[in-house]
């Protein structure tokens, strides 16, 4: 695969693009230590309130196909000073906010900003060496879930010490840096001869089909599985995505090549993409609930929210020591093998929860091995991406794999809710959570990692020499 000259110092260009990641998946986490105050603080019912968090995954995951086809047509450094607008605008309404509706546009506006992770993940394709890029590509994916780790002991604590507003105060202010560093230290990227135009329709297609999928599984729960809302948002995304996949065939100028996106690489890369982000997502949902509890259920741990948080802490920090591991297995036995070594150490994570979820250091060890094993997988996913598809759609790529993190997730959280809906017990006056309950959905959590492990071993690994496919637009073969 042809690539650009690497730039000098690379070193510095990796680290402010792991920041940069880090800090915008801070805001997946940040509401979370406001969400039994929203009501009050926003003057809204709980319902409404919930929007808060909604708002942010539709918002991202229409932004972020859109940012990384824009960054491969006009070049990632571009696009992501372009990402950091929103994040500032979004941070610094959200602070100024006092009711729900200028809070939802704040947060709104802070999931657009999403894309610049995997436009990160590209950048260090043309900006880093060789013998460096492994590491780095592991590094910037795994700050997916390390701004996700640190962002809840870090709100919680800013929630409980100063006032709110300090917390979107100050992630503006990060964010404000992000722009600043992009700006001085991240250099220019090459476009690889992607013309045409923008497609337009495809971005409308794919933006009304998401949000009508994620907004039916995320709010399914609310509103009735088999609700008119639910069951109408869920046939128009089926009819819409149909559709969608038609124009994408026919126009010359894809927002998504799907015809590079079904190879097998690709294809069964972002099947497993979309498993482990279904699994990983149990254990971020249901230990710390486990953990806030009160003792006297026999299995909760009766912790704060600070508390909690900061015994989530180090599974962040230990997800960013094993992004380097897991580049050095990679280089030795490919990203095959790194990819189903951590869907294996997740399924083993979880399936010791059966003797280690009595305690707060058993739930470490769980929460740990489990941020091991994202880390590993993490790290080899956009290599096997950026292996298999033209250098012209690497960022549109690696933003549609991210997406699918997503959709994983919420598909999990959907799932978790039933699970411990169904198994719950009286405990005083309120109904929650059965220990079956918790059990039942960790164990469900390692099954599917398990699947996503089996599931790697459908991925063909890459013919010795072979250059990815290259993409042919106008007639002409990009380069």
């Amino acid at each position: 695969m042809d690539t650009a000259s690497p730039v000098g110092r690379p070193g510095r260009t990796i680290w402010v693009l792991v920041y940069a990641g880090i800090v915008t998946t801070l805001m997946s986490t940040l509401v979370i230590p406001l969400l039994g105050q929203l009501p009050s603080l926003l003057g809204t019912s709980p319902s409404n309130a919930s929007w808060v968090v909604t708002v942010t995954l539709l918002s991202g995951a229409v932004a972020t196909p859109v940012t990384g086809r824009l960054g491969d047509m006009y070049g990632v450094r571009r696009i992501l000073l372009v990402c950091t607008i929103p994040l500032i605008a979004g941070s610094f309404l959200c602070a100024l906010s006092s009711t729900l509706g200028p809070m939802l546009v704040g947060r709104a506006l802070q999931g657009a900003g999403f894309g610049i992770v995997p436009l990160g993940i590209s950048a260090l394709r043309s900006l880093v060496p060789p013998e460096r890029l492994g590491s780095s590509i592991a590094l910037m994916s795994s700050s997916l879930g390390i701004g996700g780790a640190l962002g809840l002991p870090l709100a919680a604590i800013v929630a409980q010490t100063t006032s709110w507003r300090v917390l979107f105060w100050g992630v503006g202010i990060l964010s404000v840096l992000i722009a600043v560093l992009i700006g001085w230290l991240v250099p220019d990227t090459p476009v690889h001869g992607t013309t045409g135009r923008f497609d337009v329709f495809g971005a409308l297609g794919v933006a009304i089909a998401l949000v009508c999928l994620l907004l039916a599984v995320s709010k399914g729960g609310d509103w009735g599985w088999a609700s008119t809302e639910t069951s109408v948002l869920l046939a128009v995304s089926v009819i819409v995505f149909l559709m969608w996949g038609r124009w994408e065939l026919r126009t010359r100028t894809p927002l998504v090549d799907l015809r590079v996106s079904v190879g097998n690489r690709v294809l069964m890369t972002n099947i497993v993409t979309v498993l482990i982000g279904f699994s990983m997502y149990f254990q971020a949902l249901l230990v710390p609930q486990i953990r806030q509890l009160p003792e006297a259920t026999g299995y909760g741990l009766g912790q704060s929210m600070v508390v909690m948080g900061l015994w989530c802490a180090p599974a962040g920090l230990l997800m960013m020591a094993v992004s380097p591991l897991g580049a050095r297995l990679t280089t030795v036995r490919g990203p095959r093998v790194t990819l189903c070594a951590g869907c294996l150490v997740m399924a083993g994570a979880y399936g010791s929860s059966v003797f280690l979820m009595g305690s707060s250091w058993g739930l470490l060890v769980i929460t740990c091995a489990i941020a091991a094993g994202i880390g590993l997988a993490y790290g080899a996913i956009p290599t096997l991406i950026m292996s298999a598809v033209p250098q012209s759609e690497i960022s549109s790529a690696n933003s549609v794999n991210t997406l699918l993190r997503s959709v994983g997730g919420t598909a999990s959280a959907a799932v978790a809710g039933v699970v411990l809906a169904q198994m719950s017990v009286e405990f005083g006056a309120e109904v929650i959570p059965s220990e079956n309950g918790f059990l039942t959905g960790l164990l469900i959590g390692g099954a599917t990692a398990l699947v996503a492990a089996a599931a790697t071993m459908a991925i063909r690994d890459a013919r010795p020499g072979a250059r990815a496919p290259q993409r042919v637009v106008a007639g002409h073969a990009s380069r």
